[in-house]
């Protein structure tokens, strides 16, 4: 894995656009990207889902511009917590906290 932006999730898991309505498949492709605990990883990850749902598309529905959405998810910025989260909402999955296995 690279600085450079060409990183991939575990196991090189590429998102398929026919499982774009499966919150279940959406959670394993992002909670791949979210066990790295690589915040560009993960930032691409969702950026992935955003995409495989049709960015115009789905920044209406979250109450994003397009624009917006493509620049925060590309891996380059730091998105908010709150875009992060209405983004996640829309995409109906959910953060879930529990203890670490190191705990």
């Amino acid at each position: 894995m690279s600085v450079t932006g060409k990183r991939k999730p575990p196991e090189a898991l590429a998102f398929d656009k026919k499982h774009r309505d499966d919150p279940r498949a959406i959670a394993k492709y992002l909670n791949g990207a979210l066990s790295t605990g690589d915040p560009v990883l993960i930032t691409k990850a969702i950026g992935d889902m955003v995409r495989a749902q049709g960015v115009a598309k789905f920044a209406q529905k979250v109450g994003l511009r397009r624009d917006g959405l493509y620049r925060s998810f590309k891996g380059e910025l730091k998105p908010s917590f709150d875009t992060v989260l209405k983004v996640l909402i829309a995409l109906d999955v959910q953060i879930v906290v529990k203890p670490s296995t190191s705990s």
